[in-house]
């Protein structure tokens, strides 16, 4: 395969390579977090974390770890730039609509400061080069979310949240979230123009897999932002849903490629009391 015996040296400028075989197992990460004109990337030694952010109260984590590469170097701690990801999407999926069934393998390339995003990508002997202009990286909101400050967690199987998420009422501006270790456990609650609804899930059901919640919380996010989520939701098989003592929200989202490997996706979400406290770094 082109892509996988070039020589060495063509790679000696590069301060970060990593080779595919199957693209489609990170441009279906990336469309779960595919809802902003550009994102950051950032490159270490355990992979890639790719960031979008929204009116500084959501921000949206793909991890691409080390491991879901064939091949995978970096030879600085870390590399961060920013990009277009409507226009990164559109180069991961350049083969997307053939229909030939044959997999498009990749190689991505980065010279470091001020280069662009190099991407060669190869399908039955068809290759495909995309340069991709990359820009300084803006400052990341830090949601401080800190495993020791979980009030309550719940994992369950992603198949039960889908329809309940699908369901919400648009037309409400909230959805309120309830945490309970008493009845009704864990509601999804809209307040739309037809008036409230609820959606309930006993801790007993088949469908939730761990229920750790310690303090009854109800808070209230932006339904605006969250539907952004029903994105990774839709491509997940397990979601992990976590809430702070400050009431923010973290859902985790397991996500497993063609060839059976898992990835993740995280969302963090402040509570619309608490949106404002979100800072930069």
């Amino acid at each position: 395969m082109p892509l996988y015996v070039q020589e060495a040296d063509d790679d000696s400028q590069e301060v970060l390579v990593a080779r595919m075989d199957n693209v489609k197992n990170m441009s279906h990460i990336l469309k779960a977090i595919n809802f902003k004109e550009t994102a950051t990337v950032f490159a270490s030694s355990h992979g890639l974390k790719v960031t979008v952010e929204d009116s500084k109260c959501l921000q949206a984590n793909a991890f691409l770890q080390a491991d879901v590469f064939q091949d995978y170097n970096i030879k600085d701690d870390q590399i961060t730039f920013k990009i277009n990801l409507v226009v990164l999407m559109e180069c991961l999926m350049i083969f997307g609509s053939t229909g030939s069934g044959i997999s498009a393998a990749m190689k991505l390339c980065y010279a470091g400061y001020g280069s662009p995003l190099i991407l060669m990508l190869e399908e039955d002997g068809v290759l495909t080069d995309c340069s991709i202009k990359t820009q300084e990286p803006d400052e990341t909101l830090d949601f401080n979310f800190c495993s020791s400050n979980v009030v309550n967690k719940i994992i369950m199987k992603s198949e039960c949240l889908k329809e309940a998420f699908h369901e919400l009422d648009m037309t409400s501006e909230v959805l309120e979230i309830l945490m309970s270790p008493d009845k009704p456990y864990f509601r999804l609650s809209t307040f739309g123009n037809a008036g409230s609804s609820h959606s309930d899930f006993s801790k007993d059901s088949d469908l939730i897999e761990s229920f750790q919640c310690v303090q009854t919380q109800t808070n209230r996010y932006k339904i605006s932002l969250l539907k952004h989520s029903t994105k990774a939701l839709d491509i997940s098989e397990r979601i992990s849903i976590r809430t702070d003592n400050r009431g923010f929200l973290s859902l985790q989202y397991m996500i497993k490629n063609d060839d059976g490997q898992v990835s993740f996706v995280e969302y963090y979400v402040s509570n619309r009391e608490a949106s404002f406290h979100v800072e930069n770094v």
